[in-house]
């Protein structure tokens, strides 16, 4: 009974834990397809903005209007913008993925082929942005892989000494990777028989293989290996694996794994293989260096090179505290020589002494005040500063706390110098002696190695109009022994002219009467001189410029009008009444490319259609004019306004300059009165029957330019008599501040409520959607309105 009772007691408690942790694991689950699904989306994302980059460039839109565009043409085509977008990046691109996805489109068939194009981009864009081969290993399993049935892959890369290291991999526990970090010379796996063969090796399963390899007891199944490289260099191979049979082995497949093999190469030529494989020297220097990241002081690891009978000591790492005391990065001076980094460290006393007296002895040094000595562009800096040096093996630690600004002072001084053109100078009059900085020397185009300019030569090196300027300069600064400055054209000896403002002041020594220096600058104006000469020529063509801007804008005006004058009175063709409206922009700069048109064909129908051309200007005129003659030319061989639209648009790919553009064509037959009609990427047509506005049911098709081969929908709708039909462009319903579906409900309702009879109840109708239409985006607006007697 005791036992009984116990055990009644404890099980509340047992089923409480057992209930937390599944609520644990629950959660840990949720957050890990959280994760999953956040990277998908963030791959997805860099696919759609390459679209939009494609786009942009096509459409000559800003990114926003490219998006939307996008969204517009997925919603339309009945997929999703992600597909789209990759559908796009593939027909605009020309590599390897994009050759894949269209030989997987041509064999349709084959189940690997399915949305392929979409995995392979989506692989592409994650791999490349991640920050190391684990994650390239992670996007090419997630994306690509596990469609296809593969539960882990392995990225190698191959080392001069015919080794393996992994470099990344995804689906295999940590512990086997860690085996398999590193594959010795000689030993036969599946990833060096690909390597050998330099070429695909496959296993239907490991049992075939016989070889030993990564992930036998968790992917013991199928074994695929392909051989990775650059410009015929092999560099590593991709080795995926499946845990059942190996999939049937197709060209679709084949194709698809040699794309992911180039994804790896790219990505060990991009992020090292981390295997860490290192040396004992190596790792010594990895715990000095995690060491000294601790300390808060600035400190450098010193490494001794032998190079004869003195060691070289080399510079190997400077700890996230380090501050040059010369206004240097820590990059500057990392893997230089002490001597080459601070050469007037080798002056007696000074910091090279100290440390070849501890790495001999063994004995750590200390100075309280040690003077520290280095150049900048010349110019010598010293600081004051604790110095510690002490000797860890092969290595030596030096550290130092400054006492005073000097890094910041030096750091502000090198900066101003190299954004000003500046280049110091300092003259000593009684020795006869020139000191030039380093930025001297490459103003004048002079090596390091040459003897500097003294002033009372330097009317010999200035432009022949410009040497009094510096005769004047020079006997202000020597004779009155007052600062000057002047500007002059300064002739290289490598036939560089360049423009100078040199500035200088006389130093007194013991007296306003005894001048013993002169020290100032010299800086390089050219760049402002030539700016105030181009401002001027600016300036001079401003005029003859607007001239011939208005003259250009007056003459799109005229050709506009002349082919859509703004209105035009109403038109019997056969039992159908048809008129036109087109109002220009609002802002007179912004003439467009809107174009409408109805005309009788010989085979007895009509044909209306409206199209608007992308930009604004002559180009968007011409084009327009460019296009509408096209479609009536290709409306005369009896084609419907699908195939209508296909030729159109190979017309305005090939025969156009960047020419991109939407439209609606319709043909309407007036015996059986039927509108056959297709779009490219514009806005449906507005049917009003009784009083009861819709708009005509959608129709996929791609705007017009974009690609070079196009198919579009058609679609027919049959008329009755009273019934009206409106085609128009975008000017008339586009609002900032909504979206499409809104403006398109808006209209339907304008149309609902416009004048139904009357004699010119179809003209009332269009001036009604004129009148009362909320758009703002100053654009051009056409319409073209028809009614069935």
């Amino acid at each position: 009974m005791a036992v009984t009772g116990a055990e009644t007691e404890t099980a509340p408690e047992a089923t409480a834990a057992g209930g937390a942790i599944g609520r644990l694991a629950g959660t840990v689950e949720k957050l890990r397809r959280q994760l999953e699904e956040a990277q998908a989306h963030a791959a997805g994302r860099s696919v759609v903005e390459m679209a939009v980059g494609v786009l942009v460039e096509r459409l000559r839109c800003g990114p926003t209007e490219a998006a939307g565009q996008l969204r517009a043409l997925a919603e339309q085509a009945g997929t999703t913008p992600l597909e789209l977008a990759a559908g796009l990046v593939n027909q605009s691109a020309a590599d390897k993925i994009s050759e894949a996805a269209r030989e997987f489109v041509a064999r349709a068939a084959d189940p690997a082929s399915a949305g392929v194009g979409v995995r392979l981009r989506s692989t592409e864009a994650d791999a490349l942005s991640g920050s190391d081969t684990a994650a390239a290993a992670r996007a090419m399993l997630e994306h690509a892989l596990r469609p296809l049935g593969a539960v882990a892959v392995a990225i190698w890369a191959a080392r001069p000494d015919q080794s393996l290291a992994l470099a990344g991999s995804a689906g295999f526990a940590d512990a086997e990777a860690r085996r398999w970090r590193h594959v010795p010379p000689g030993v036969v796996t599946a990833a060096r028989r690909a390597l050998d063969e330099r070429g695909p090796v496959a296993y239907r399963t490991l049992a075939d293989a016989a070889v030993p390899t990564i992930g036998r007891h968790e992917a013991g199944g199928g074994r695929v290996a392909v051989p990775a490289g650059v410009g015929g260099r092999l560099t590593g191979v991709l080795e995926v694996c499946w845990r059942e049979e190996l999939p049937p082995w197709s060209q679709s497949l084949e194709r698809q794994f040699e794309v992911l093999a180039g994804l790896c190469a790219a990505t060990l030529e991009t992020w090292p293989d981390g295997s860490g494989e290192d040396g004992p020297a190596s790792g010594r220097l990895d715990e000095l260096t995690r060491l000294v990241d601790g300390l808060l002081d600035p400190c450098m690891v010193l490494e001794a090179v032998d190079d004869g009978a003195v060691p070289v000591f080399v510079i190997r790492h400077a700890n996230p505290a380090f501050v040059d005391f010369a206004g240097r990065p820590a990059g500057a001076v990392v893997g230089s020589p002490l001597l080459e980094a601070y050469p007037l460290a080798a002056r007696p006393g000074n910091l090279l002494e100290a440390v070849e007296d501890v790495y001999a002895t063994g004995a750590p040094f200390k100075d309280p005040r040690m003077r520290l000595a280095a150049q900048v562009d010349g110019v010598p800096l010293t600081a004051d500063a604790y110095v510690s040096v002490s000797r860890h093996g092969d290595h030596v630690t030096v550290l130092w706390r400054l006492e005073d600004s000097t890094p910041k002072i030096a750091r502000l001084l090198h900066h101003a110098q190299r954004l000003g053109r500046i280049g110091g100078f300092e003259e000593d009059l009684d020795a006869r002696q020139v000191v030039w900085n380093d930025t001297l020397f490459e103003l004048h185009g002079l090596p390091a190695t040459a003897r500097p300019i003294p002033l009372d030569r330097l009317a010999e090196h200035a432009h022949p109009d410009d040497r009094d300027a510096v005769g004047r300069f020079l006997r202000t600064l020597l004779h009155h022994r007052r600062p000057a400055s002047t500007a002059f054209r300064l002739q290289r000896a490598d036939g560089v002219t360049r423009h100078i403002r040199v500035v200088a002041e006389p130093v007194h020594d013991g007296g306003p009467e005894r001048l013993s220096a002169i020290r100032g600058a010299y800086q390089d104006v050219s760049a402002q001189h030539w700016t105030e000469v181009a401002l001027a020529a600016t300036r001079d063509q401003l005029a003859q410029t607007e001239q011939q801007a208005a003259e250009r804008h007056r003459l799109v005006l005229q050709l506009q009008h002349a082919i859509m004058p703004p209105s035009d009175g109403p038109r019997r063709l056969n039992n159908l009444e048809v008129a036109v409206r087109y109002r220009p922009a609002e802002k007179e700069h912004l003439v467009g490319g809107d174009w409408y048109d109805a005309l009788p064909l010989p085979s007895g129908q009509v044909l209306v259609c409206v199209g608007d051309v992308a930009g604004h200007g002559i180009e968007a005129a011409t084009g327009m004019v460019a296009l509408r003659n096209a479609l009536r030319g290709l409306a005369a061989t009896g084609a419907g306004p699908a195939q209508l639209l296909s030729w159109l648009n190979s017309v305005t790919h090939h025969l156009t300059d960047n020419v991109t553009a939407t439209a609606v064509c319709g043909l309407y037959d007036p015996e059986r009165r039927r509108l056959r009609w297709a779009r490219a990427g514009h806005l449906p047509p507005v049917l009003t029957r009784g009083g009861t506005a819709a708009c005509l049911p959608q129709v996929d098709g791609i705007l017009l330019g974009v690609v070079d081969r196009a198919d579009y929908q058609e679609s027919e709708v049959e008329l009755e008599p009273g019934d009206r039909l409106v085609m128009y462009t975008d000017g008339l319903i586009e609002r900032r501040d909504q979206g499409l579906q809104a403006s398109l409900a808006n209209l339907v309702a304008l149309s609902e409520a416009a004048p139904r009879a009357g004699a010119a109840a179809l003209e009332s109708h269009l001036d009604h959607l004129l009148r009362f239409s909320g758009a703002d985006t100053d654009d051009d607006t056409c319409l073209v309105g028809i009614e069935v007697r």
